[in-house]
């Protein structure tokens, strides 16, 4: 059986005995890849020391071998933090005014994708499947056919791709279009943005179309498709079902007494609206003073790249926005907004989306956002809450029996969350049993099934070259 080689930034080594370090959307997706292949999973380690070799550490997890390196600090500085997170991030999510670009951070970039390649090009072996993982690694193909690789390497791209214009506004963007070819076989999470890369490969790039999402570059064919990413509905409805019994999610829902629950759960990034979403539960709560003290709204948001400034911004941003609205409208006896920046495990996120009336998923942007899909598979089949949905969130094409809003419309999100705590309980089960039942269908395994699949069959036909008809097409 061949093995499956992932990439991504960084990788969850589990503990001795099997117990995983993180239970994020990467981290379960790739334990499901893992399910039906033994393998490699290769990327950061997470640790930044002054003297890193190019040798990388290998863990041997049994069906499962870890292998990751360490970065230096300007490798961190340039490829991390410079590059992927001020540079790639704003422009993928449609954030041109925060986009700072410098030719010696994608001069990082570049080196450090090189050298994950060169590390990595020692452990593969002539059948293994290479399956790469999101924007820090956009070049790692075009570095591994550099070294000679003719393995079969998809890639996959967690965040939305913007339009042509809005991509190509980055200076890099010639010099990643031609590596992104280099895979054989591309994943996105909606048809939009596949339409958006397509288009863009073909305007720039004079790419080839050759039907069934196949196009041409440069003499190698490759393949755009989406794949949107699923959840661990198992896991989850488990979870939430046995939540229950968790101190803080009873300590909690015995805190809200009588009230509503408003529940949102964010890293604290720009392209979440964090920001603007409490700025539209301020106007709920203006047009509908009946409601205060009846509705408390948690926003969990753990911080986020810390290093980067234009994070530490939008951290006193929150917190301003949060002290203006609980001063303006709170009392000694209720908190309007009750605003967490510590990370919880997933058995206790899952309680509290069960006890939620409404949750609030409102990004600017987003490629997918897994919250809305766990939100929806924690609820009661009996009694389940009502999902408010940004339209600009690639869930919205899975889930379009939410209360889709847009995020930039305060009053329309407000009016929303109105709605949704009105709504009859007929109404409600009507709207969450066919996301509920779409959800299970299309979980993290049938997502990294249908991938691997497709990856699979580059070993042959779609290797070969194009027939005589194609080419002249």
């Amino acid at each position: 059986m061949a093995r499956l080689v992932i990439v991504s930034n960084r990788v969850a080594v589990p503990e001795e005995g099997g117990k995983a370090v993180a239970a994020g959307g990467l981290a379960v997706a790739v334990k499901e890849a893992f399910s039906s292949y033994e393998g490699l999973w290769f990327g950061w380690s997470g640790t930044v020391t002054e003297n890193p070799t190019e040798e990388p550490t290998l863990i041997d997890r049994g069906r499962v071998q870890y292998a990751v390196v360490d970065l230096s600090p300007q490798d961190h500085k340039e490829y991390y933090a410079g590059f992927a997170n001020r540079a790639l991030w704003p422009i993928m999510h449609y954030r041109l005014g925060l986009g700072a670009f410098s030719r010696s951070d994608y001069s990082g970039y570049s080196r450090v994708n090189r050298t994950f390649a060169r590390a990595l090009a020692k452990l593969v072996e002539p059948d293994d499947i290479i399956w790469v993982h999101d924007y820090h690694l956009l070049p790692l193909a075009s570095e591994l056919r550099g070294l000679g690789l003719a393995n079969p390497i998809g890639y996959f791209h967690h965040i939305p791709w913007p339009a042509a214009d809005v991509f190509n506004s980055l200076p890099a963007s010639g010099d990643l279009l031609r590596a992104i070819a280099d895979y054989d076989l591309i994943g996105l999470q909606t048809d939009p943005d596949v339409q958006n890369l397509s288009r863009n490969l073909i305007d720039t790039m004079r790419a080839i179309p050759l039907g069934g999402g196949s196009l041409m570059v440069d003499g190698r064919r490759t393949r755009i498709r989406s794949f949107p990413i699923g959840i661990d509905v198992e896991g989850f409805k488990e979870a939430a079902e046995k939540a229950g019994s968790n101190k803080v999610v009873r300590e909690t829902i015995a805190g809200l007494r009588t009230r509503k629950l408003l529940i949102g759960v964010d890293r604290l990034d720009y392209s979440k609206g964090v920001p603007e979403r409490m700025e539209a539960v301020s106007s709920f709560f203006a047009s509908n003073p009946d409601q205060r003290g009846n509705v408390t709204y948690i926003q969990i948001t753990p911080k986020s790249r810390s290093e980067v400034p234009e994070y530490e911004q939008l951290a006193r941003e929150v917190n301003e926005t949060v002290g203006e609205i609980n001063g303006s409208l709170g009392d000694p006896a209720w908190t309007p907004i009750q605003y967490v920046t510590k990370a919880y495990p997933r058995p206790v996120l899952a309680g509290l989306y069960r006890a939620a009336r409404v949750g609030l998923v409102t990004p600017m942007r987003d490629g997918m956002n897994l919250v809305a899909k766990e939100y929806i598979v924690a609820q009661s089949a009996e009694d389940p809450g009502v999902l408010v949905l940004s339209k600009f969130a690639g869930a919205a094409r899975q889930l379009p029996e939410a209360l889709l809003v847009n995020p930039y419309d305060r009053f329309e999100v407000a009016e929303a969350i109105r709605t949704a705590l009105y709504m009859s309980r007929g109404e409600r089960l009507e709207r969450w049993k066919p996301m509920a039942e779409r959800m299970t269908r299309e979980d993290v395994d049938w997502w990294a099934r249908n991938f691997l699949t497709e990856l699979e069959h580059f070993r042959t036909v779609e290797r070969e070259p194009p027939t005589a008809a194609q080419a002249a097409e």
